[in-house]
């Protein structure tokens, strides 16, 4: 009886550690693209990520997709979630706020739906649909809005982060579509190295061309906090937590993210929140929530 409490909590308290880690992935990226080219940051996330997973690939032999359609699933996953989404989102943090870059992240589950049902010609329910709507109401009043307080935000920087969410949700989508052959595991893993394959030459030719940049220990540390905590170990704890406490009660820990990141806006970087500004992740929170339900 007494292993029961630690088996129950075990899990929520992983899927809280990973959301509070993704939560301060907004922050650590506007500290490392404040010193770093963020085409620099985007790819040494992924090259690192790639050489730290890559003795865990060796000793584990994960397995590899053993046909042409999971060899397309594996390179579009990683192309979306290794590649196009750390790229894209360390270019947005150089243009925006972060409160509003964790606000248009937050959409990522409502686009991971509609990526989705595309990709299987479905036709989701209405609280859905009515989900989408809401969420994209939100979202577009957030980016109309973006002068109205909350940091240096710009129309560029909204728009690369919402291609960010686009490209995290086409990743999200050919994962799972791969994950029931091969393993959430190897999607993860092989993904990152095949990821570091094509970041790693992208670093060399930058630093070659431009030189090792001049950054102190604070961009250094948040570089690290991507690729150790970020990309690796949240990942880690939230596979777990869905796996031991279930996806349908983990997943609703979610909505606890860019309360994380918005917390971390006001206090590391003095970003204000505007009534307008509160009022648009609102919308886009309430949205998301009623495309869940859908």
């Amino acid at each position: 009886m007494s292993i029961r409490p630690v088996t129950v909590f075990g899990p929520w308290a992983a899927g809280v550690l990973a959301i509070v880690i993704w939560g301060a992935t907004p922050a650590a990226t506007k500290y490392a693209v404040a010193e770093v080219d963020p085409l620099a940051v985007g790819m040494l996330r992924t090259a690192l990520a790639g050489l730290a997973v890559a003795p865990a690939l060796l000793l584990l032999r994960l397995p590899l997709p053993r046909d042409r359609a999971g060899w397309r699933l594996l390179l579009i996953s990683t192309a979306s979630g290794f590649i196009g989404f750390p790229l894209l989102f360390s270019l947005a943090l150089a243009h925006t706020s972060t409160a509003h870059a964790a606000l248009v992240l937050a959409l990522a589950p409502v686009l991971t739906g509609v990526v989705g049902a595309v990709v299987e010609r479905r036709r989701p329910g209405r609280w859905w649909w009515g989900g989408v709507a809401v969420a994209s109401a939100g979202a577009a009043a957030l980016i109309l809005l973006r002068g109205q307080g909350s940091g240096e935000a710009t129309l560029y920087g909204d728009l690369l982060a919402l291609a960010a969410c686009f490209a995290v949700a086409g990743g999200y989508v050919a994962g799972s579509r791969l994950s029931p052959s091969i393993g959430t595991w190897s999607v993860t893993a092989w993904g990152a190295l095949l990821g570091c394959a094509v970041a790693v030459p992208i670093v060399v030719a930058q630093f070659a061309i431009g030189g090792w940049p001049d950054a102190g220990l604070t961009a250094w540390t948040a570089i690290g906090w991507l690729v150790l905590f970020s990309s690796l170990l949240a990942y880690v704890a939230w596979y777990w937590a869905l796996a031991g406490g279930g996806v349908a009660r983990i997943s609703t820990l979610q909505f606890l993210q860019p309360a994380v990141t918005l917390l971390l806006a006001v206090v590391l970087f003095a970003e204000t929140m505007t009534p307008a500004f509160l009022l648009s992740g609102a919308v886009i929170l309430i949205g998301v929530a009623m495309a869940r339900r859908g």
